[in-house]
Formats: structure tokens, sequence, C-alpha cells
């Protein structure tokens, strides 16, 4: 089997370059910096511009299956412009991918696209599955739902779609919750908010599993990538501060407080989510982490 992967610089898709790897599965890859391209016989790099439109066609020759991981960060602060470029990034490169194959004879008979919990409604009472139909009128739902209108449209090029909406990725590499133990390592942790907010996480092992498994078992649809026991934000920080043996004795951080410094990009601390599993597991799949203090400790020790 021989993969495309968009994104597979970013923190998942190293994961999944690895998973691919350890598994014989060839890949070939999309990159805007020509100085990072290989060719190595199982990893073979191609040059893309999205902004451009511009590909290098070779990229799709004898392969089965696209992992659609490519976008601008969201855990960047949100200027007008920024925000246009996370959503543009996601619209634009899904196009090309789109627009390029269109009318060409090819082999791939399934795309896996990475999507985002953010689609759902902030709710400390509702459990979300996919076929949810409350959509969150933010602007992470409303990327979210024009991301996911555009990969749609692949199913007119007779390719199976796939949706992984991903929730908050632990890992030791990078990632939000890098950036959430950064007080905690100087005794500085806090719950944020009133810390009741759900958080629906899931170890990135866990997370590159589930990609290859929605691939190697052709499953279509929408699939929550979130582990099976969400937590709220308060039992989050506790248990992070006592992985990593440190006080936490700190009063929660206010929300205006965070909204001063983070700006409209502090509700990726405040939206609660509790979004289920259900459906990926009765599937076959197999977490490895289904509870917090395990994949912490993994990561974190």
């Amino acid at each position: 089997m021989r993969v495309l992967i968009t994104g597979a610089t970013g923190l998942v898709g190293q994961e999944i370059v690895k998973l691919c790897q350890e598994r014989g599965i060839a890949i070939n890859y999309l990159t805007t910096n020509n100085s990072k391209i290989s060719q190595k016989e199982n990893y073979r790099g191609f040059y893309w511009n999205p902004k451009n439109q511009d590909i290098d066609t070779d990229c799709f020759k004898n392969i089965d299956a696209i992992m659609h991981l490519a976008g601008a960060p969201v855990s960047k602060r949100w200027t007008p412009s920024y925000k246009k470029e996370i959503l543009s990034s996601r619209k634009e490169t899904t196009q090309l991918l789109i627009n390029t194959l269109k009318g060409e004879t090819h082999t791939i008979k399934q795309i896996v696209s990475a999507s985002a919990i953010g689609v759902y409604p902030d709710s400390n009472t509702n459990y979300y599955e996919e076929d949810s139909k409350n959509f969150s009128a933010s602007f992470l739902g409303e990327v979210v739902r024009e991301w996911e209108q555009e990969v749609d449209a692949f199913t007119k090029l007779n390719v199976v779609v796939s949706k992984i909406r991903i929730g908050l990725v632990l890992s030791e590499k990078g990632g939000a919750l890098q950036e959430m133990i950064k007080p905690t390592k100087f005794g500085l942790g806090a719950a944020f908010g009133s810390g009741k907010q759900w958080q629906s996480w899931i170890h990135i092992q866990d997370l590159a599993q589930m990609f290859l498994y929605t691939l190697e078992n052709s499953l279509t649809g929408v699939y929550n990538g979130v582990a099976p026991n969400p937590v709220t934000n308060s039992e989050l920080i506790k248990t992070i501060a006592g992985v990593m043996r440190k006080p936490l004795f700190l009063p929660n951080i206010p929300k205006f407080f965070l909204k001063s410094i983070l700006g409209e990009m502090h509700v990726l601390l405040f939206e609660s989510q509790r979004v289920s599993s259900k459906k990926i597991e009765d599937k076959g799949f197999h977490f490895e982490y289904h509870h917090l203090k395990p994949a912490l400790v993994n990561i974190l020790r």
C-alpha cells in the first residue's frame, strides 16, 4: 500500500508517518519546502503550493489512499488575517487535491481527513456523538463545517470519505498539552475559569493508530478522535500536577484575564465539549490509553 500524506511534518502527521513506516506502508508526502523533499523509495516528497493552486501531479502515482492533515495551527493568536489563514489553508489544500484529480485516471480509493471536535457547541451537559445535528456557531465551528464540506466533494471522484474529529492531543512533542504544563512546571498550575468545562482528549499514539485503523478497515463517515473518558479542566490540571509531582494551590485563572492575553483564541481553553468515542470502539478499535493518568504518565515521565 502507498498513501499520500498532507501535513506529514505536523504533530499528528509525524506520528502517522512513523506508524506507516513501522508497518511497511509506503509514503508520498506533499511539502511547500523544496529542501524537505526526500527521494527514498518508501518516503517520497513532492512540492505543492496551495495558495497558487500548484502541485506536482506525480504525487498521485500508484496511490491507494490520502491522509489529509494539512492546515494552519489554531493555537496561534487569532488576528483577523490569521483567522482567514486558518480557514483558507484547509479549503485551498482540499480544493487543490480535488481539482487536480478531476478528469484524471487515479487509483485512490479512500481519503481519511483530519477534522476537529470544535464543530460541537459549547456545553457542560451534552454528550456529543457523530450524528449530532447541533453545530457550534463559533469561528472554529464554522471552520470545521466548511472544511468537512470541501472534503465531502471527494465522493464525486468515487473516493470513500472518512473524517476524524480530533480532540485535545496529548503529546510530548508539542501541541496544547506542552503549553498547559508550562505553569505547572513552576508550581503555578491552575484550572481555567470554572474548571467545569469538559476536555475530550486523546493520546497521540492512539490518534495515529485510529487514522490507520480507519484506512485499513475502509471505515466511512465521521469518527470522533477522542479517548473514552473525557475529564473536566480541573481534573486535567490536577492530574498533570500530580503526575509531575508539583503543587497545585493557586485559584482558578479568570476568563477575562486569559481573554486579555490570548484574545479570541481563549475559547480553546474555555469551550466545553464532552465527546463520545463509542462509534469507533463499536467498529473494533482498541484504545491503548483509556484513562487520563496513564496517558500523562507515559508522556510526562
